[in-house]
């Protein structure tokens, strides 16, 4: 089901500032919502689909960059959990046409922001449970 952006965060119970183009947003549950465009994903070990950007592909000045420049500081300091929407395949992020997808069943971790650049690895929310189950029994 292809949802609207304000839908698609509103799923993870956030608000994005922006209806059309909002990149990111804090959850009422503390955690980091964040708009990813589909180019930017890589997968560099199994089970990790990894989201990688940079803050300089778009215009300094846009209230949307500062904002998730705070919201990615915010994330990596706190250790938030992040949570994806993606573009419906074939679209341009930020394209209020094709709509909207989310991705409950995956949680990213902050593991790179220098102002810039940064790293979010997305894994499957059983895997992060099963980790921490097998760590306790160690």
């Amino acid at each position: 089901m292809n949802l609207s952006l304000i839908d698609a965060f509103g799923r993870f119970g956030a608000n994005p500032s922006n209806r059309l183009r909002g990149l990111s947003a804090i959850a009422a549950d503390g955690a980091m919502v964040l708009n990813c465009s589909n180019a930017y994903f890589g997968h560099p070990s199994r089970g990790v689909l990894r989201y990688e950007d940079r803050l300089s592909r778009e215009p300094v000045e846009s209230k949307d960059i500062r904002l998730l420049s705070q919201h990615l500081t915010l994330a990596r300091d706190g250790a938030l959990p992040v949570r994806m929407v993606t573009p419906v395949a074939g679209e341009r992020s930020g394209s209020s046409s094709g709509g909207f997808h989310v991705r409950p069943d995956l949680i990213g971790k902050v593991v790179k922001f220098d102002g810039d650049h940064f790293i979010i690895d997305f894994t499957r929310c059983e895997d992060i449970r099963q980790a921490a189950v097998r760590s306790r029994f160690k």
